[in-house]
């Protein structure tokens, strides 16, 4: 990737993985029958892309790809999904790619119907397009006028081959044959806008929901009015009916209540209140079963089941998200698969980085428990504490105590939550004399050892309790701590250190233990938060001016200093060896940090800005959650699979956006090709064969190949065999080889020649080998590299079989043995392969002592092999002496 100014590609350490606590939106979900597996599936929108949930279960079953916008409305016939995204819808099959696209539309699509091999699509600006399904060709368009009929709902009528309901926002309702395209008869409805049409289980008979809240039970076939419901929580926003044998219908509001109503009785029979806390999306009656599916906007996706005697829904199964944005998340203990998360719905939550059946809910805040325990659900609203802001959690002790301390907005008190029984704890901890009532916690954390909380006061308080008992265990300061709110407390990792930093812009150590002020020191900005990696005792600031400072809690030294963010930092997180700090801030940028080098080596922008981050305890990902998302994104760290260049970004390096990632893992695919391209920094060095010629290098090869040349008559005789090797009984199983270090085939005797004569040439007994060959080749061109690599390729048998065949009596000649002295003068000359060329001439001495002296020639070339070697000697024996002398130096100096 090119790092250059404008010329990014995005984040170099981190890429999307996917999202988690994403599960519903304020579309309707779909309810989809599968003939071939025989159970019902349910599909829910999230965002962009969509969901598909198997109800027995309720386990994902599949995430579609992700389309260019957010979908507005979905529909799904037996084969196909539908999802409209502006003024395009598109079809899905398999759950998952998109198989056709139709456009058309000028005006946003609110509305789908299938209609066999049809598709009928309504906009806003009530013009209605039915097409062909696998052509994409529009087969009839209708336009209507929306000051006199504003198409708001569609039905498709049991029976009523190729006709269709509209209802409108002037409360009209007209049927249609499409087929025709004529206007069949006019409903002149009730004067009130039409939200919801439903068929009902017997056949002309249809419900019509209605802004007011009445829901009207008409015949179609003869226009009556067969029965009337009124709900005053609101318009109606989805009608769903019971085939079970129970005349039962649902419908759902704008206030998250469900109201069901007796149609032999008609009257209403139960309620359903907060089945939702914002509007029902949608509900569903599965077909002859007891259960109901809804949705809504809250991020909650439930199955009822209506099996006790007065009939009420209970809640059977759900999956369920933060309705609200999130304020704080952290990852929990040590193994980086869970992260807890606290939101604006006054909830913390528990996500499973694994599978979604992990999930937990600890549930909202309680003032008091008993207190709603005895009065009932209905009066949890107002004892509800208010969201959480700060949290700290700890699983040392989570068996045996509460493991988690939070601070809410606007309350001096701090809760404490056990996770193992996922739900608040037993104490609230807060000093008992207080001279204002304005206080609030703003800071937090727990010791390493699980056993004590801190927390630091908007006052400049900073107290210590025990998380077993609730006990006030000591302040810091003998007054307060701080004259400024606390902005940060830590905890180092042996209980010895509490660092604690106030928005005067002090920073102070204390003794954790007899809480006595260690050493004080001013910061050049007011700080905005503070966070500690214990394991490498690095201590993390981020200043109201957007600049961050690191410091080193045992020598309490400032040692990095970063700037470059231009907004408020929100949150800043350490890798888990130490080496990176992350930072994400309000101008929408997250950058990584590198603290060896003090330099920035990766930014990357997105759409929202990041408000919490944190980076898993074994470091595979990095979680963000962002302004106005409901979700917790993942980004994996792609230098644990990957090469990556860690350089320092240059200072005019622009930052691209990054897109978030979506709910399915592997919607990034296509792009990979291009982050998978090297660059120039992340080409792997490929080192020379010598680094330079005034270097002595030596060869590659083991010392197998060339350490025992000198003893190798000694290794012969242990390695004698006993007795003489028996003929197999059979044929060998393996295919013959040729023996040698590398491992070849024996190549087939081949005898086509019926004549071939039977003297044998004396000449073939005496043929020289190849090494002996390119000897005498090197002897004219003097290139000897050729006969080397023969050497090379050779064992330490087959190399004294050459060196031997070299003498005159075995074959070889004077001048062979010359041109073997000169390619070992050859390899001293060019310092490489130094330990051969020592290895092959003490062997070739060894064989040859006798009759080197007796040839002119050959001792001419000792002489000179003779100076190179003691030359060489010299120098290699003058700097290990040196090297030997400062390690002695060293060893024995009193430093």
């Amino acid at each position: 990737m090119e790092r250059g100014a404008g010329g990014c590609t995005g984040s170099a350490l981190f890429a999307g993985f996917r999202a988690l606590g994403l599960f519903s939106t304020d579309i309707a979900h779909v309810v989809r029958f599968s003939a071939l597996k025989r159970r019902f599936y349910v599909t829910t929108c999230v965002g962009k892309s969509f969901h598909t949930y198997d109800v027995q279960k309720l386990s994902l079953v599949a995430v579609s790809n992700s389309l260019p916008q957010d979908i507005c409305c979905m529909a799904a016939d037996g084969r196909l999904v539908f999802a409209a995204y502006g003024n395009v819808f598109s079809a899905f099959a398999r759950n998952k790619e998109v198989v056709h696209t139709f456009k058309g539309h000028k005006a946003e699509i609110h509305l789908l119907q299938p209609f066999g091999d049809h598709i009928i699509s309504v906009d806003t600006d009530s013009i209605l397009i039915i097409w062909h399904i696998y052509s994409e060709e529009e087969y009839l368009q209708l336009t209507f006028d929306k000051s006199v009929f504003k198409i708001s709902a569609i039905l498709h009528p049991s029976t009523y081959l190729n006709k269709i309901l509209l209802g409108s926002e002037q409360g009209s309702l007209q049927l249609w044959n499409v087929k025709s395209n004529k206007l069949l008869y006019t409903f002149q409805g009730w004067k009130i806008g039409v939200t919801a049409l439903q068929q009902a289980p017997a056949v002309d008979v249809v419900a019509i929901g209605l802004m007011s809240g009445q829901v009207i039970i008409h015949n179609i076939k003869f226009d009556e009015t067969l029965m009337k419901f009124r709900q005053d929580w609101g318009p109606i926003t989805s009608i769903s009916f019971r085939t079970d044998g129970h005349p039962i219908m649902a419908a759902g509001s704008p206030c998250g209540h469900i109201g069901l109503w007796d149609l032999e009785d008609k009257k209403l029979i139960n309620q359903m209140r907060n089945a939702h806390s914002t509007a029902i999306a949608g509900l569903t009656f599965l077909h002859r079963e007891p259960l109901l599916v809804t949705n809504g906007a809250d991020n909650a996706l439930r199955i009822w089941i209506f099996d006790g005697p007065t009939g009420e829904g209970r809640l059977l199964r759900f999956r369920m998200g933060h309705s609200a944005p999130l304020t704080k998340i952290r990852y929990y203990g040590q193994n980086g698969q869970q992260i807890l998360s606290a939101s604006q719905d006054g909830t913390l939550q528990s996500f499973s980085t694994i599978h979604e059946k992990f999930n937990k809910s600890l549930g909202h805040g309680l003032i008091n428990k008993k207190r709603v325990k005895r009065k009932g659900l209905q009066n949890a609203m107002s004892v509800r504490l208010p969201p959480i802001t700060k949290f700290a959690a700890e699983e040392a002790r989570e068996s045996d105590w509460d493991s988690i301390i939070a601070c809410h907005q606007g309350k001096l008190s701090c809760s404490t939550w056990n996770y193992q029984r996922s739900t608040i704890g037993a104490y609230f901890l807060k000093p008992k004399e207080l001279k204002k009532d304005d206080i609030t916690a703003t800071a937090v954390d727990i010791t390493s050892c699980g056993n004590f909380a801190v927390i630091g006061l908007s006052s400049g308080t900073v107290d210590v309790y025990n998380m077993q008992s609730g006990i006030h265990r000591g302040s810091f300061g003998e007054d307060q701590a701080h004259k400024g709110s606390v902005r940060g407390v830590a905890v180092d990792g042996l209980n010895q250190l509490t660092i604690t930093t106030g928005s005067e812009g002090l920073l102070k150590f204390w003794n954790f233990k007899n809480k006595i002020l260690i050493h004080s020191m001013s910061l050049d900005s007011s700080p905005n938060m503070m966070l500690l990696h214990r394991d490498s005792g690095i201590l993390g600031l981020a200043l109201d001016d957007f600049s961050i400072c690191v410091l080193d809690i045992e020598t309490r030294k400032i040692v990095r200093e970063f700037s470059g963010h231009q907004g408020q930092i929100n949150d800043l997180a350490f890798s888990p060896d130490g080496r990176w700090l992350i930072s994400a801030s309000m101008d929408c940028s997250v950058r990584t940090w590198d603290l060896p080098s003090g330099c920035l080596i990766d930014s990357f922008l997105l759409d929202s800005a990041p408000l919490n981050v944190t980076m898993s305890p074994t470091g595979d990902f990095l979680a963000t959650s962002h302004v106005d998302h409901l979700g917790i994104y993942l980004w994996s760290n792609i230098s644990l699979y990957s090469v990556v260049s860690l350089r320092p970004l240059p200072t005019d390096y622009v930052p691209s956006v990054v897109m978030l990632p979506g709910t399915c893992q592997t919607q990034d695919v296509e792009l990979s090709g291009e982050t998978t391209e090297p660059s120039d920094e992340m080409i792997e060095y490929d080192s020379p064969e010598q680094l330079s010629e005034q270097l002595v290098t030596l060869s590659l090869l083991p010392e197998s190949r060339w350490k025992n040349l000198l003893n190798l008559d000694v290794i012969k005789k242990k390695n004698k065999p006993k007795e003489p090797p028996k003929v197999p009984k059979s044929a060998p199983f393996f295919i013959p080889t040729v023996p040698g270090l590398v491992p070849r085939y024996a190549a087939p005797e081949q005898n086509n020649d019926p004549h071939q004569s039977k003297v044998v040439n004396l000449g073939i007994l005496a043929q020289k080998s190849d090494f002996c060959l390119k000897l005498e080749e090197g002897l004219v061109n003097n290139k000897y590299e050729a006969a080397l690599n023969l050497l090379k390729e050779l064992g330490p048998s087959g190399i004294e079989t050459e060196l031997r065949s070299l003498c005159p009596d075995c074959g070889g000649s004077v001048e062979v043995m010359q041109s073997f002295l000169k390619m070992i003068g050859m390899m001293l000359d060019r310092k490489r392969d130094f330990e051969l060329a020592q290895a092959y001439l003490a062997l070739f001495l060894k064989l040859h002592l006798k009759m080197l002296p007796s040839e002119p020639v050959l001792l001419e070339e000792m002489t000179k092999l003779s100076s190179q070697v003691e030359e060489n000697w010299i120098h290699l024996q003058s700097l290990f002496n040196q090297s030997m002398c400062i390690l002695n130096y060293i060893k024995s100096a009193l430093l």
